[in-house]
């Protein structure tokens, strides 16, 4: 490690605000816990070759050309303020010396191009949407490298959102990216933006997405204007990184599901455009080319609802709470259960507020079997009642229907729950809102009651928690205050010692530079031995001897 360069960042980090520190040790990942004493530490911990190397490789192509030529970012501690790398930075960079991103623009799309990446982002939307839809109901299954549960896959595959396993991949890392899906632990939950982002129109949904895609970017695929630079550059925005080129590959993956891209050489769709050069969306040329949507649909006897074209997302969502959804081409179709509308009446809807609903949503009224399944599933419903005693704070199943509750308490699937017998109710120690929704996905008519006594609607869905707010400063402000509680008023002696005590550690020969009373300086050469009571100790290898030098005489130090 170059002596001088430690010592010339050690003498600049105390003139650097604890925000400026802190926003440094955040860059260069830093530990709030790091076992540094003084700002001496920090700059050896910060220029040491491993963590220099680490640093180096996370830089984009620009920032690498910049500090090849010796005008890099000061604000990164590779660099002196003039901007030259520390010697540590050269290494590091090695003969890795890229130019900087030419100008570059895609080629525009044709017309059949562009129609497919119209129709590629109108089905992503659609996709995303349902798989949110699935999540808002049960999270979605995250396993230990960050992909999707196999259960959730084939679930996936079966109700037709995705094509294949790989797909259901993508789509999920991009409602990661997009903050429409959080991990949490090892799920992914929608988060409140999400649950909002279904009910939008298909323009809104792609401007949305799209906007939130380009937020999501990394640092090197941006541009200054805010845009992103030609994809066909994306392999070398970050020449040193290990495994950039698969990652540049499932950017560009996500690009093209967004309709940002053309499948095939990266070309360009006209609503791309702005997105990339720094503006907003604009979804219009892109809707103009999307399958029309449709607000009414046809209700049928066989207790089926077919949509002549893609529902309004917001009626759709609407719909799907009600019946089960079949099928996923533009002219979907949508079946009427039991199952169904229980599940939609534990929602909180009534068979009134269905029954207005379909109404008005359908072209040829609301057909004589589906109104008798709403209004009998209705009159069942809260057959089965699931309440919470105060005094022993015991779940309680009760039912007027005792052979119904007789099933309950023999049903296998429900074993998880500990039902006893309690004369003719069930008591349990598992919660209510667990009891509850047992019960609901095993199909029963059940009802949760108040501590009044009334119905009461439990909302299952499970939002993502919000992030809490990152706060470098606060994070590392027991180390900042430590280091300038250690900082005394002379860096030259402070480093001075800092030397003398290395080379006591490391028995170095050192050539140490004394002022004699006489007001002459002369050298020794010096096995340092020890330090300690303002005193130097080390055999003079020329006179064979022990010495003790007062080190504030000594004026310099050079190793042998």
């Amino acid at each position: 490690m170059n002596t001088l360069d430690t010592r010339a960042l050690a003498e600049r980090l105390p003139a650097a605000s604890d925000g400026e520190l802190a926003a440094l040790f955040a860059r260069r990942r830093v530990s709030g816990t790091a076992n540094w004493h003084d700002f001496f530490d920090a700059a050896e911990a910060l220029l040491a070759p491993e963590s220099v190397a680490r640093a180096v490789a996370e830089l984009p192509r620009d920032v690498l050309a910049d500090l090849a030529r010796g005008s890099g970012p000061e604000r990164l501690g590779l660099t002196a303020p003039d901007g030259t790398p520390f010697a540590a930075v050269r290494a590091a960079l090695g003969d890795a010396a890229p130019s900087r991103t030419p100008e570059s623009t895609p080629a525009p799309a044709d017309d059949l191009a562009a129609a497919h990446a119209a129709e590629r982002a109108f089905t992503t939307t659609s996709a995303i949407a349902d798989v949110l839809l699935i999540a808002l109901r049960t999270p979605l299954a995250r396993v230990g490298t960050g992909a999707v549960g196999a259960a959730d896959k084939r679930r996936m595959a079966a109700e037709e959102i995705v094509r294949d396993a790989d797909e259901a991949d993508d789509l999920v890392a991009l409602a990661e990216a997009t903050g429409l899906l959080a991990a949490a632990e090892r799920t992914w939950l929608v988060t409140p933006a999400g649950a909002a982002w279904v009910r939008t129109s298909s323009g809104a949904r792609w401007a949305s997405l799209a906007t939130a895609l380009r937020e999501a970017l990394p640092a090197g695929l941006r541009t200054a204007e805010g845009g992103w630079i030609d994809p066909a550059l994306w392999d070398d925005a970050y020449p040193l990184a290990e495994g950039w080129a698969e990652r540049a590959a499932r950017w560009r993956r996500l690009l093209r599901l967004a309709g940002l891209s053309t499948e095939h050489g990266d070309a360009e769709p006209a609503w791309a455009t702005p997105l990339r050069t720094g503006g907003d969306a604009d979804p219009a040329p892109l809707v103009a080319l999307m399958p029309h949507e449709v607000d009414k649909v046809f209700l049928q006897n066989d207790l089926t609802a077919i949509s002549p074209g893609p529902l309004a997302p917001e009626l759709d969502v609407r719909l799907q709470s009600i019946a089960a959804r079949e099928s996923h081409a533009q002219a979907s179709t949508y079946r009427f259960t039991e199952a169904s509308i229980g599940t939609a009446l534990s929602s909180g809807e009534t068979a009134e507020s269905m029954l207005e609903f379909l109404a008005g949503l359908s072209l040829t009224g609301v057909p004589q079997p589906l109104q008798y399944l709403v209004q009998r599933t209705a009159e069942r419903h809260g057959l089965v009642r699931v309440s919470l005693e105060p005094d022993s704070g015991h779940t309680i199943v009760s039912s007027p229907d005792h052979a119904l509750l007789e099933t309950i308490a023999v049903d296998q699937a429900l074993r998880a729950l500990g039902l006893i017998q309690d004369g003719r109710m069930l008591r349990t120690r598992a919660s209510r809102e667990s009891v509850y929704w047992a019960l609901a996905d095993a199909k029963y008519p059940v009802v949760a009651l108040d501590s009044d006594g009334g119905s009461e609607t439990l909302d299952r869905r499970r939002f993502a928690p919000s992030a809490p707010p990152t706060d470098p400063e606060k994070k590392y402000a027991p180390l900042i205050e430590a280091m300038r509680s250690a900082q005394s008023g002379d860096a030259d002696a402070a480093w001075l010692e800092r030397e003398l005590d290395t080379a006591v550690r490391t028995k170095s020969v050192l050539e140490v530079d004394v002022s004699l009373p006489d007001g002459t300086t002369r050298t020794f050469l010096l096995e340092a031995t020890g330090l300690g009571g303002g005193r130097l100790r080390g055999r003079d290898r020329a006179a064979d001897v022990e010495r003790t030098l007062p080190v504030k005489s000594i004026t310099g130090v050079r190793p042998a």
